[in-house]
């Protein structure tokens, strides 16, 4: 879609990683074609029925605009989560950039934790234990798949 606003001032490369359970860092890069004094301001909601939130805390470049944004106590609701950056310029209009993340596509998950292995030299055998990783958006272990890569010295 053809936002109002000068072509490419809008942002590009937005990306968002959830990670640790429950942060998730946003980052994008600034229109090639915006003027240097754009600011940037993302605004994100976290479903249909709640209410649209601006970024607490901006990261920002050398030049102090904002490219990116940290968020805290993040939690995944089913839904898509919806994201808006627009942006200000005493020179012109800046188009706004949107986008639609389902979460937990986006979630990079923990490693599993309390892991033992015991090892019966009469049997021959060993056996793996852990606890599977914490997640944000579900505690269904069928989610899951492990692998075990075995180094013998």
């Amino acid at each position: 879609p053809v936002f109002a606003g000068m072509n490419g001032s809008a942002i590009e490369n937005f990306s968002c990683v959830i990670y640790n359970v429950s942060l998730m860092n946003c980052t994008w890069q600034a229109g090639r074609d915006a003027p240097g004094d754009t600011q940037y301001f993302l605004y994100w909601q976290k479903s249909r029925y709640d209410n649209e939130m601006e970024c607490e805390l901006y990261i920002k470049d050398g030049n102090g605009r904002n490219t990116g944004c940290r968020f805290q106590n993040v939690s995944i609701k089913t839904e898509k989560a919806y994201f808006l950056v627009n942006g200000s310029s005493k020179d012109s209009l800046i188009q706004f950039y949107e986008e639609y993340i389902n979460l937990y596509k986006i979630e990079k998950l923990m490693p599993p934790s309390d892991i033992t292995v015991n090892c019966d030299e009469i049997k021959n055998s060993c056996i793996f234990q852990w606890q599977r990783p914490q997640i944000s958006h579900s505690n269904k272990d069928m989610c899951f798949k492990y692998e075990i890569n075995l180094k013998y010295k």
